[in-house]
């Protein structure tokens, strides 16, 4: 049984207004426009990250491929859900296929969803919960929600991440960091309605004593329908809300816990039902020399029912238990050691001819990893690291990486790495059995082997002056063993999955920002692509060279954020995608915008539009895909 936003209801700002009075004590929240002021590009570049070597370093120090999403430009932007915000990362292809899906990816290899190819070479982590699914490596995106102002920031690596994050960071890691929350106290209410969406979200967050901290959330979202490539509805709208909490707390001055959790349920037209739920713990630990000692555990489950799309009936229930150990080991050397442990229990039915045989399993996963930071001189680093991860498939796998830094000036970094990562095999790639009236016509492949890729980057990011900042960075990757289909000799069915395509890619990513004014800032960006793939020997070539991606050869961006005076705020971002190859899909350009006003320092209005150039477009293959069309939303945001 689906939920119904109208038994829902939207959650009335007037009615939640009239609760204020007792939350009025807690805490006031900060002014709902986020000034440019309020972040140079002097401190942009200088926003800690850990993603790149799993240990905290300056965005501008960081040797990769690495864009910030700041929590500013999530807020001034307008994005409700994490794909649109994933938008914002100039090193991501994101393409929205209908009004509950997505694909995204870094690199290219974005997969081909007419012949059962998915994009499955990204690692996405939600406050270090792995959120892929272990039965085909891609995401939910459906399934998948922050409420967009409790993000910190969002760090997006493009290049292999494996040594330190394991299998499937193949082409990239995105890493999404919510907010303490004694650093979201208070009451903020949050409403918007539009001729595409409808939303509403409650959170309050509150001390408890002088040590800890809580926040509560909940949080209802419509999408309608997207368009066929003909113009009509497609019928695929959905809907779903979410609830959750946060509890930080420190016992000690070297001490933090946090607890944290969600729920969700949802359901969709074509989609169907979906619900889930996580819990999550983290304990750090800082020592007198200063080391750091971290150890996190979270159980997920993640349900999916019917899906008339094709995707199939399932539950994953997800255990997890990871730990790190960070110190100096001398005056050079900055050491990371750590490891996990991981088993995904999980069910599939059969549907539609389509099942796996066998329906149930778990998948244990293991993993142990060191990596070194050496200091040669004041300004070389060379970093050298390693993962051992055994996955229940093809066994042990060394995940190597090693990067060098190079400094010759404060605001200037070069850098260049080599490493290698795998996609390890997934029920889908081994156990899947597809029928057609009677008779098998699809089965996995029991000796399915791990897709490789050995990457080669360098990359620059400097900063000339307080008011430019640059980053670029170019690479070359060599794929092997990726999936193909193969047939059966003589009787050519059932075909089934093989290892025989590989090939490699290049390209350029670059991106900057400047501030015109202190009430101006422009950002641009190009991300180019070239891919060359070929057959092995024996390979049986149907299907093509498309199976493995549809990507565009060219990508670009264009974003203006302006402040109108001390309570209005303008941003813009042009986007620009070349056409897809096979199957063609044409070249689009398109315009999102956001204008803010705060009618007092807690209470704002804004209108959003989205993809105004054009009543509708399509950014993946039809009809697999849908056509995303024009919206306008207003929002209103309310803190107490």
């Amino acid at each position: 049984m689906g939920i119904h936003w109208r038994a829902i209801g939207p959650l009335s700002a007037a009615a939640l207004l009239s609760a204020v009075p007792a939350f009025a004590e807690e805490a006031a929240g900060p002014p709902a426009v986020e000034r440019l002021r309020g972040l140079s590009i002097e401190e942009l570049a200088n926003v800690p990250v850990t993603t790149v070597s799993r240990r905290e370093e300056s965005l501008a120090q960081a040797p990769a491929a690495a864009y910030v999403i700041t929590r500013q430009e999530i807020s001034r932007s307008g994005a409700r859900t994490l794909p649109e915000i994933l938008r914002l990362a100039p090193n991501l292809f994101v393409a929205q296929t209908s009004a509950n899906s997505w694909v995204i990816t870094a690199r290219g290899l974005s997969g081909n969803l007419a012949d059962q190819a998915f994009s499955n070479k990204l690692l996405v982590l939600i406050d270090g919960r792995t959120v892929y699914t272990p039965l085909f490596s891609g995401v939910y995106w459906d399934m998948q929600d922050v409420l967009p102002s409790d993000i910190d920031h969002v760090e997006v690596i493009s290049g292999p991440g494996a040594t330190l994050w394991g299998a499937n960071a193949v082409n990239g890691v995105v890493n999404i960091i919510t907010r303490r929350s004694d650093e979201t106290q208070g009451l903020e209410v949050t409403e918007g309605a539009g001729d595409q969406e409808r939303f509403a979200a409650v959170r309050y967050g509150a001390s408890l004593g002088d040590a800890a901290s809580y926040r509560i959330y909940g949080r209802a979202y419509r999408a309608d329908d997207t368009l066929t490539s003909t113009g009509a509805e497609a019928l695929d709208r959905w809907d779903r809300v979410q609830g959750g909490f946060r509890l930080d707390w420190s016992p000690s001055d070297r001490d933090d816990v946090s607890i944290h959790g969600d729920a969700f349920k949802g359901s969709g037209v074509t989609s169907g039902s979906m619900s889930g739920g996580n819990l999550a713990a983290r304990w750090s630990h800082a020592t007198e020399g200063g080391a750091h000692l971290q150890v996190q555990a979270y159980i997920d489950r993640e349900q999916r029912g019917h899906d008339l799309t094709g995707g199939l009936p399932l539950w994953v229930d997800t255990y997890d238990v990871d730990v790190q150990h960070e110190f100096a080991l001398g005056a050079r050397n900055d050491v990371v050691l750590g490891g996990g442990l991981r088993q995904a229990k999980y069910s599939l039915e059969a549907d539609g001819g389509i099942g796996f045989v066998p329906a149930r399993g778990a998948l244990n996963l293991s993993n142990v990893f060191a990596q070194d930071t050496l200091t040669l001189t004041s300004s070389l680093r060379l970093i050298l690291g390693v993962k051992l991860e055994e996955d229940p498939h093809s066994g042990w796998s060394a995940l190597p990486n090693a990067r060098l830094s190079w400094t010759p000036l404060p605001s200037t970094l070069l850098w260049a790495a080599a490493s290698r990562a795998i996609r390890a095999p997934t029920p889908f790639d081994r156990d899947v059995v597809e029928t057609v009236g009677g008779q098998v016509f699809l089965t996995g492949n029991r000796n399915f082997e791990p897709e490789t890729v050995d990457a080669y980057e360098v990359g620059a990011r400097l900063s000339p002056t307080g008011r430019l900042s640059l980053s670029a960075s170019a690479y070359y990757n060599v794929y092997d063993d990726l999936r193909s289909i193969e047939i059966t000799p003589v009787t050519f069915i059932p075909i089934f999955w093989g290892n025989r395509i590989k090939g490699h890619t290049s390209g350029l990513e670059a991106w900057g920002s400047y501030q015109a004014t202190p009430q101006w800032r422009l950002s641009a960006a190009v991300n180019l692509l070239s891919e060359s793939f070929q057959f092995k020997p024996g390979a049986s070539r149907i299907l093509g060279l498309s199976q493995v991606g549809d990507d565009p050869k060219a990508q670009a961006q264009l974003k203006s954020s302006m402040d109108l005076g001390p309570a209005v705020t303008w941003d813009a971002v042009l986007r620009y995608q070349s056409r897809l190859p096979d199957p063609r899909v044409p070249a689009y350009v398109e315009l999102d915008t956001r204008l803010a006003w705060n009618i007092t320092p807690s209470l704002q209005v804004a209108v959003i539009g989205d993809n105004l150039l054009h009543d509708h477009h399509q950014e993946f293959p039809a009809p697999q895909a849908n056509a995303v069309p024009r919206s306008v939303l207003a929002e209103l945001r309310a803190r107490f």
